[in-house]
């Protein structure tokens, strides 16, 4: 993101970009600054194509049209699939497109051994847009509330990311309700927290676990309930509690290294609050209850792909059992 805030305040730019990752948030972000450090408000010179079903000689006759009036032309692409399956008509094209054509990329997913990213990493710049770790969350969110004139302890900061979860277009939308919440008053406490911020799918997970450890599957199931009625889908319900018993296990395994809070949260790229979580939860399990339930989540979601067993009883089988 380094090289991106400099070439926008200098203004010396990369020919092609590509934004990549998981973080939707900073992808369309820098998508659009680098688009209006580009163009400006210059719309003649501007070309949008997305989906794959793009034509690259179509793509490739615009990139050669010379900008009208301009200095530039901007062509940007997305969600295209081509740093997936390579076009070699695009890949040789990028090292004569004209000096006046500049050409961002914005995708979900890229192959780095694909051909077409390799040159974009030889002609431009690659930008891997990943979800943020805790601190880098924590300063971000704290600047966003300091500009509205708010305060916030680390404790609390803590406490709200291990509830908003890491994505930032959540995070962004539930620090606008907390600023309107706490108008009239400069620190946001807990309690204000706990008043108007979503709590994301995986407290309820965190939930599910901790009634499976005292053998409460009515509980478990309780919850499971909440989140089909919250639109949860079953699949997904499997991948979040395959993917928690597996984060407990890990931090069980360095607690038994005799790791630190703050050093697993940084190991593991997890919030120090929901690593506090996980230690807790860790002493209720043993390390072989926790390989096997990660196993039979496995086992449960091959089965649902495979047709064995529908969705919604695989999650149930498994709180069951």
């Amino acid at each position: 993101m380094q090289t991106l805030n400099q070439d926008i305040k200098t203004g010396e730019f990369h020919q092609v970009y590509l934004l990549f990752g998981e973080e939707e948030y900073l992808k369309q972000t820098y998508k659009k600054r680098l688009k209006a450090a580009l163009l400006g408000e210059d719309s003649m010179n501007f070309s949008y194509y997305e989906g794959k079903k793009i034509e690259v000689p179509s793509l490739i006759e615009m990139a050669d049209t010379l900008p009208f009036f301009a200095e530039r032309r901007l062509i940007l692409v997305e969600d295209s699939g081509f740093f997936k399956s390579t076009s070699d008509a695009l890949v040789e094209y990028l090292g004569k497109m004209p000096k006046s054509t500049y050409l961002i990329f914005v995708e979900k997913q890229v192959d780095k051994r694909n051909r077409l990213y390799k040159k974009v990493k030889e002609v431009g710049y690659v930008a891997e847009l990943a979800y943020q770790n805790s601190e880098q969350l924590s300063i971000w969110a704290g600047t966003r509330l300091a500009k509205a004139g708010k305060k916030i302890t680390k404790q609390s900061m803590e406490y709200f990311l291990g509830r908003t979860g890491n994505d930032m277009e959540h995070i962004l939308t539930e620090l606008e309700k907390l600023i309107s919440y706490t108008l009239g008053r400069e620190v946001v406490t807990m309690e204000d927290i706990d008043a108007v911020c979503i709590e994301q799918a995986e407290n309820r997970i965190f939930d599910m676990i901790a009634a499976v450890a005292v053998k409460n599957t009515k509980r478990a199931m309780e919850l499971y309930e909440d989140l089909l009625t919250l639109k949860e889908s079953p699949m997904r319900i499997l991948f979040l509690l395959a993917r928690q018993f597996n984060q407990i296990l890990q931090v069980k395994e360095l607690v038994g290294e005799r790791e630190e809070k703050q050093q697993i949260a940084k190991r593991l790229k997890l919030q120090p609050f929901v690593v506090a979580k996980l230690m807790g939860q860790a002493r209720t399990f043993s390390k072989e209850q926790l390989l096997d339930y990660v196993k039979r989540c496995v086992e449960l979601e091959e089965a649902v792909k495979t047709g064995q067993i529908a969705e919604r009883l695989a999650v149930e089988l498994l709180l069951c059992q």
